[in-house]
């Protein structure tokens, strides 16, 4: 059985090797919202981050965590969720080279689940290219039930 702690630690070691290749550093307060953000089920607002913080480090404020999460966005570890105004973390921030990543957000329990799917990029940038629109590089969100909820909600829970 893995240790959560241990692969939360390895996560959070290869997020800091991630930055350096990028002659970026992954700083303490960046590490620690990038942290709560790996440790989290689901998605996290920005003000829950804070508040979290403020547990540890009282005197914490919002700008720094915006700061933090800036960061964490420009160097592709985190996700914003425009449509939650949230955020996730990117679970395979090393294949991060697709223009588009496929966030399923659950309804009911606002899990995330981030997919790649090159086929879909593909075939959305050449129907918008037959619209003449170019498409830029985004997180493309889908709002429905996670395999949970729907078993849940079938079973009248």
């Amino acid at each position: 059985m893995t240790d959560p702690q241990h692969d939360l630690e390895q996560q959070l070691n290869d997020a800091a090797q991630w930055c350096l290749t990028r002659g970026e550093r992954l700083t303490d307060q960046r590490r620690e919202v990038l942290s709560l953000l790996l440790a989290a089920p689901g998605s996290l607002k920005a003000y829950d981050i804070l508040a979290q913080i403020q547990k540890q480090k009282p005197n914490a404020a919002p700008p720094t965590v915006y700061r933090a999460l800036d960061f964490l966005i420009a160097v592709g570890l985190i996700h914003k969720l425009d449509s939650m105004n949230a955020f996730v973390a990117c679970r395979d921030f090393s294949s991060h080279l697709h223009r588009h990543g496929l966030m399923l957000i659950c309804d009911r329990c606002n899990n995330v689940v981030e997919l790649c799917d090159e086929a879909l990029a593909e075939r959305l940038t050449a129907v918008a290219a037959a619209a003449g629109f170019t498409v830029k590089p985004q997180d493309i969100e889908v709002k429905g039930l996670c395999a949970t909820c729907r078993e849940a909600e079938e079973h009248g829970a």
